[in-house]
């Protein structure tokens, strides 16, 4: 019932936060894991939320949806998390309607990125959807919704040099760990790498150090312990089980995070006394606990420092943006204009039952001639919906609908 009477764009929302006014640390308080979103999923039309998904990356936590206010929509998404919605609300933003549609697009393309153009955004949207569609939360106008998004985001990856070029968080680790060899006059090839979690994070980061650190000299390390025996094999490096993180951790001298648990995997006894060590984590909330980033010996680095690496491609990037802008908008119109039409349905389907009952002389039909009526019916059906595509008069149009098929 709510899909037909509510579904419309003045109660679809977005409320969420994002790198812009939080730090990794309340950004992991929001941060929604499996279990979570799960629950978010089955809770929703309790509270008020419907035709909903959640994203959630290391630089955002978003919930899209239809609901009465941006309140319903906040209330759900803290109950999922660790924060409350005193502190949520403190950070958060929220848009309403086209506001919101559009927010999405520039998020699916890369604009409102934390390095601008990082394309993984697309694959974190597809699985955020796919997971709330699976539990019945995408509706008709969601689905379209975000196949033009999806649109919208490949036609900027192939028109413009948005996304060219090597820059992204896994991209901006390598670019960290040669500034960080080079101030301590050590070389890349002489530095055991221990990679904790071998997501879809982790797999581009391992690639990255093999192509641009030339160096095998890689550890693996994954609570799945098939994942990293997969990578391992592919890339030609060594892979070590869960249990034995300790002391693999002992021995590293850069160390990379990038697991999605809840709460810290590597702790204060994992590096301490343990000589000196880059620590690089990349995931959100974050993987390695307060205590342990200040040690003696310990540089720590989260997302937020490797996003402010700059070069020369994010230049390139951004004089690219006003191009995305425009292919973005060129398919929000062509939204707005099936979103329109939709709203038509009902009418069109009132004229054509109408028309239905309108016979001329009744006994001239027969099941030959039937079907040509209602070919000649869903002609001036078709007839009627483009005109109403060009200017929204249906009386007007009702009465030329008649018109023609009496003609």
């Amino acid at each position: 019932m709510y899909r037909s009477e509510k579904q419309h764009i003045e109660h679809f929302w977005v409320v969420g936060l994002n790198y812009k006014k939080t730090d990794a640390t309340i950004r992991g308080l929001f941060a929604v894991g499996h279990e979570q979103y799960e629950k978010l999923l089955a809770d929703a039309p309790a509270r008020g939320v419907h035709d909903m998904f959640v994203l959630s990356t290391c630089n955002r936590t978003e919930i899209y949806g239809f609901g009465d206010d941006a309140g319903q929509l906040a209330a759900l998404l803290c109950s999922g998390g660790h924060g409350d919605v005193a502190t949520f609300s403190e950070v958060c933003y929220s848009k309403n309607g086209m506001d919101a549609i559009a927010h999405l697009y520039q998020v699916a393309a890369g604009l409102d990125s934390q390095i601008l153009g990082d394309y993984e955004i697309l694959g974190q949207i597809k699985t955020a959807v796919k997971y709330a569609k699976a539990n019945d939360r995408i509706g008709a106008f969601m689905e379209r919704l975000v196949n033009s998004v999806l649109q919208a985001s490949k036609a900027v990856k192939t028109q413009t040099v948005l996304s060219g070029g090597t820059v992204s968080v896994s991209f901006a680790a390598v670019q960290y760990i040669k500034q960080y060899l080079e101030t301590n006059n050590r070389t890349e090839a002489k530095n055991k790498i221990v990679v904790v979690g071998t997501g879809k994070i982790g797999r581009v980061t391992c690639r990255n150090f093999v192509d641009y650190l030339h160096t095998k000299d890689i550890v693996l390390i994954n609570r799945t312990e098939e994942t990293a025996v997969k990578l391992a094999t592919e890339l030609g490096l060594r892979h070590a089980p869960f249990a034995e993180m300790e002391a693999e951790l002992a021995n590293a001298d850069i160390v990379v995070v990038s697991t999605s648990a809840q709460d810290p995997v590597i702790v204060k006894q994992h590096l301490q006394g343990k000589g000196t060590k880059l620590v690089i984590d990349m995931s959100v909330p974050t993987n390695v606990a307060e205590d342990a980033r200040g040690l003696p010996g310990i540089t720590f680095v989260d997302v937020d420092t490797l996003s402010k690496i700059k070069d020369e491609t994010l230049q390139v990037r951004k004089a690219e943006v006003p191009k995305a802008l425009e292919i973005i908008a060129e398919h929000i119109a062509e939204f707005e204009a099936w979103y329109e039409m939709r709203k038509q349905v009902p009418v069109l389907k009132e004229v054509k039952n109408k028309l239905k009952t309108i016979q001329i002389d009744p006994h001239l039909l027969d099941e030959a001639t039937t079907p040509v009526q209602d070919q000649k019916i869903q002609k001036v059906i078709n007839t009627m919906a483009t005109k109403m595509r060009r200017d929204y008069t249906p009386g007007c149009h009702f009465i030329t609908a008649i018109n023609d098929y009496i003609a």
